[in-house]
């Protein structure tokens, strides 16, 4: 039983939590290096970190992010310990936010893997950690794409994730000084997703639809491919863009 005050500030942790428990925790998942134990692992981790470093800047002692290796105290839990871990982290992280929603200014800048994020971050990154690994474990059902679709989800990924996403995408382009790529990622009815990347890095942001699209897809779609994953539905996307600047838009493309 999930507390109220948890799911009210993390209304996906439910369904997140029963895709899981309806699995095998060797069961394989759409990301492809992980099972069920590795993300219910990975999603103990990002409450934990999400917390300390939010609570930290609460207490007027910033500390820096660390990275998956903060996953390795988890590993070495037996299965049930692991689920008691991770919704005690849950509860914390909640507890955490609602504290600092009380006691600072929405707009306070806190440091967050190399970048200034604020306050409602902490709880809306672990609500889109939720949606999207929930994907990763029952792929395209109705659920998980309602979730996926929500206009939030868009712009928490391009606003406050975006230059991350693509960091290993770029790594294996291997551009030249003169080399740049820019791809448009277009759903109907909404601002057109620009990515862009060239020797000296990335870029990514909104803009008004202008020309061909690289990618025409459902909100739900350009999600998942913003992280690197794809759709058991090819035809849900289209492109006319040709196989060289759709596999380099797709490379971009890398996730995490």
């Amino acid at each position: 039983m999930i507390p109220a005050r948890v799911a009210e500030t993390l209304p996906e942790l439910e369904a997140f939590v029963h895709a899981a428990q309806a699995r095998r925790p060797d069961d394989g998942t759409w990301c492809e290096a992980w099972t069920v134990r590795d993300i219910v692992i990975h999603q103990t981790g990002n409450a934990e970190e999400l917390a300390r470093v939010l609570g930290a800047h609460l207490a007027g002692e910033p500390v820096g992010t660390r990275g998956f290796h903060r996953e390795s105290p988890y590993r070495a839990m037996p299965d049930s310990e692991l689920w008691s871990a991770f919704v005690a982290r849950c509860e914390e992280l909640c507890e955490i936010c609602a504290a600092a929603e009380r006691d600072l200014p929405q707009a306070t800048e806190v440091t967050w893997t190399g970048r200034t994020v604020n306050v409602p971050f902490f709880a809306e990154h672990m609500r889109e950690e939720l949606v999207l690994h929930r994907w990763d474990l029952t792929g395209d059902d109705r659920t998980a794409t309602d979730a996926l679709n929500q206009p939030w989800m868009t712009e928490h990924s391009v606003t406050l994730v975006g230059r991350p996403l693509l960091a290993r995408g770029l790594a294996g382009l291997d551009l030249g000084p003169g080399d740049r790529i820019e791809g448009r990622l277009r759903v109907a009815g909404t601002d057109d997703v620009v990515v862009t990347s060239d020797a000296n890095g990335t870029g990514i942001g909104f803009a008004p639809p202008e020309g061909p699209a690289t990618i025409e897809s459902d909100a739900a779609t350009r999600v998942l491919l913003l992280w690197g994953r794809r759709p058991a539905d090819a035809s849900r996307w289209h492109s006319a863009a040709g196989p060289d600047a759709l596999r380099a838009v797709r490379t971009l493309l890398g996730g995490y």
